[in-house]
């Protein structure tokens, strides 16, 4: 970040935090209470696939502050916009139904902020001996994320956080304290699920660093021990993390079914503009006719939503899960199989599996 005196930055955010998104809140650390406000502007919150630390340059203006100043600023904030939520179990779509959403012009898109991981991490733990903050505090801290969240532009007319995969375990937590909130849960059933996360260079890397999370959350739900992790192949930990991202999404729809709706990816591929027409029904946005008429043609649908330097089609992602299948057959085998092992020992898993679709 630049080198300018931080409270000269600190002051400025602060100043601007109440009646502008300009002022983002990038980061919370809960152990010194400390927030890091940067700089923003809307260009570049649609540009971003993530707001965690790649956002951060050398030259972005910005400042940490003690949490309590800024919750001071944000009890100014006035009339916030509603603020919806994309859950996901991971590699759907979720990024790309986030900027299809874009192209409305009525939504102020945060994607994958980090301070939402943060929160599910505090409450997974809540009410322990080791929970750094109580229920109370805990719901004060996310009260005032889904302030700062839903400030908006002039044409704002709701955010839309894209959570990534794994804070879907907190849409319960989310949607039970915020009433004005709905969510849409992006997800696939099991084989494409793990013929899609294979097909990646990083998936190894990816679902060892996940697993251990993942790993716990089954382990608390399901009645017989599971496999160590370092037992498991690549394709057994693509498949837990398909069940345990599965079994939260189950969680907000039996909690939450008519703010929660669930889209499966394949599905929502094969209809663009009927998927998108429930999606803007369900987070009470107009669905209008032009922008529906045009969606399928939408440039977002010819890029790699997350890198939009690349070009990435639905033939394309077609012809990578074709060719996953033929060099991942095994791990795919390995995966499915310890899928059903576990569906025929544990009925909870059962029907996650059921309900998920296989």
């Amino acid at each position: 970040m630049t080198g300018e005196r931080a409270g000269s930055a600190a002051d400025d955010l602060l100043a601007r935090l109440p009646g502008s998104p300009d002022a983002y809140p990038q980061k919370i650390d809960l152990d010194r209470e400390l927030i890091l406000l940067v700089q923003f502007d809307a260009d570049a919150y649609r540009s971003a696939s993530f707001l965690d630390d790649r956002i951060l340059t050398p030259t972005t203006r910005g400042a940490w502050l003690v949490a309590s100043r800024v919750a001071e600023a944000v009890r100014s904030i006035r009339d916030p916009q509603p603020v919806h939520f994309i859950f996901h179990t991971g590699h759907v779509g979720s990024t790309l139904v986030s900027r299809l959403l874009d192209e409305t012009g009525l939504v102020l898109p945060v994607r994958e902020p980090l301070p939402l991981r943060s929160l599910a991490e505090a409450h997974d733990v809540l009410g322990r001996p080791e929970s750094i903050l109580s229920e109370a505090q805990f719901d004060l801290t996310l009260s005032m994320f889904m302030s700062l969240w839903g400030r908006g532009y002039a044409e704002t007319r709701s955010t839309i956080v894209k959570a990534t995969s794994s804070a879907g375990r907190l849409a319960e937590a989310i949607l039970s304290r915020n009433e004005g909130s709905r969510a849409i849960y992006l997800n696939l059933r099991a084989e494409p699920y793990l013929a899609t996360l294979l097909a990646g260079e990083n998936s190894p890397a990816d679902l060892r660093g996940h697993a251990p999370e993942r790993m716990r959350r089954l382990q608390s739900r399901v009645a017989s021990p599971l496999a160590p992790l370092h037992a498991m192949s690549i394709g057994e930990l693509a498949a837990l993390g398909w069940l345990a991202e599965s079994w939260s999404q189950q969680d907000a729809l039996k909690a939450m079914p008519e703010r929660v709706l669930a889209l499966d990816f394949e599905l929502l591929l094969s209809s663009i503009a009927g998927s998108m027409s429930r999606i803007l029904g369900h987070l009470g946005l107009p669905a209008d006719t032009r922008y529906l008429s045009q969606v399928e043609r939408s440039a977002v649908l010819t890029r790699y939503a997350k890198a939009p330097e690349h070009p990435y089609t639905p033939g394309l992602r077609a012809e990578i899960l074709a060719d996953s299948r033929r060099r991942n057959a095994a791990e795919i085998r390995q995966g499915m199989g310890w899928l059903e092992r576990l569906a025929k020992s544990d009925n909870a898993v059962a029907a996650v599996m059921n309900s998920a679709g296989r």
